[in-house]
């Protein structure tokens, strides 16, 4: 998995276009805390009350580990990478930041249900709060949480809309093309 590193305040705020639509990313100059999606009428908005809830701290722009990213989504939406390098900023509960760590270890190009990845975690009957932080995945694509299906082979849910899961999915299978 990535390095995750220790909580410092937020400096950056970019946002990337993509053939998944915008996504929203947030880094300090160590690490990335969030990578989103966002429909393109409300990228704007969305932009806006992140803003104003890290006020002093954030500032639109980006820094070497925003360059980085942004040539890494490049690269895996060209499907010419498969694992991310970038590190990562925990910001969850001790249970959730142990889920997103089993979350990278689902190997590219495959799914795992919510009951597999309860049972990495050593937590059989928790399926349901292992659905709830996968729900909860700050840094979308990195943390690849599109991974995640139903233990009947059912797409499940996602946070950015279940069309993004197909194409993510598809891409990661070699059996879809994204328009760069």
């Amino acid at each position: 998995m990535n390095d995750v590193v220790s909580s410092e305040p937020l400096r950056y705020i970019d946002w990337y276009e993509s053939p998944v639509g915008p996504l929203i990313a947030r880094a300090t100059d160590q690490a990335l805390c969030g990578l989103s999606f966002c429909d393109p009428d409300r990228l704007q908005q969305r932009l806006q009350t992140l803003r104003e809830q890290h006020a002093a701290t954030l500032q639109p722009g980006s820094n070497e580990l925003l360059n980085d990213l942004r040539l890494q989504l490049a690269e895996y939406f060209a499907n010419q990478r498969r694992v991310f390098t970038v590190p990562l900023r925990g910001s969850g509960t001790p249970f959730q930041e142990r889920v997103w760590a089993a979350l990278c270890e689902i190997p590219y190009g495959e799914t795992w249900s919510y009951l597999q990845l309860a049972v990495r975690i050593g937590d059989a009957l928790a399926t349901r709060a292992v659905g709830y932080a996968n729900g909860a995945n700050p840094i979308a694509i990195v943390i690849p949480c599109h991974r995640v299906i139903n233990a009947d082979g059912g797409e499940g849910g996602y946070g950015g809309g279940l069309w993004r899961k197909r194409i993510l999915l598809d891409l990661e299978r070699g059996q879809g093309s994204l328009p760069l």
